[in-house]
């Protein structure tokens, strides 16, 4: 990807951050923060499980094809967000983000501390839709203060179909 097409790529999804940063507030104002909180999360789960028939081909349990498919659909993903595989066997699939560009815009827009974990938490609800509904299950530690980088998933086999 070159460089100007990287940089779209880059202020399109931080839009769609600083999107997310305005409804929620909007939603916050008008009806409180739980059910701001809840309404955001059900809403970015269903845009996850938009996408899950990516992933599902490799359900139950097929974490190598998943690892492949999944790291192959994210755009510039080693620019983007920098992924890395710590481990992938049969049982147990973990990839950490060590960038995110919705929380770099974030912190770019002055948002710190409790209200930038509050907004990762909500975002990671996407992976939860994305690979839930895919047939896995999943583990979702979104970024928390002090930790270096940002989302860490833990993917493990699914419920076998029956």
């Amino acid at each position: 990807m070159d460089d100007k097409a990287r940089e779209l790529l880059r202020s399109a999804i931080g839009s769609r951050a600083l999107f997310y940063r305005a409804v929620f507030e909007e939603m916050r104002d008008e009806i409180g923060v739980e059910l701001a909180t809840t309404i955001m999360k059900r809403a970015i789960y269903k845009r996850g499980a938009d996408i899950a028939d990516n992933f599902s081909p490799y359900a139950p349990a097929d974490l190598k094809g998943l690892k492949d498919a999944f790291l192959n659909f994210i755009p510039d993903a080693e620019q983007m967000f920098a992924p890395e595989v710590a481990e992938c066997t049969d049982d147990s699939l973990r990839i950490h983000f060590h960038r995110c560009p919705l929380k770099e815009s974030w912190q770019g827009a002055g948002i710190e501390g409790d209200e930038l974990e509050h907004m990762c938490g909500m975002a990671g609800c996407v992976d939860k839709g994305t690979f839930g509904e895919a047939g896995f299950a999943i583990e979702v530690d979104t970024w928390k203060q002090g930790r270096e980088g940002c989302c860490r998933l833990h993917i493990t086999p699914g419920p076998a179909e029956g």
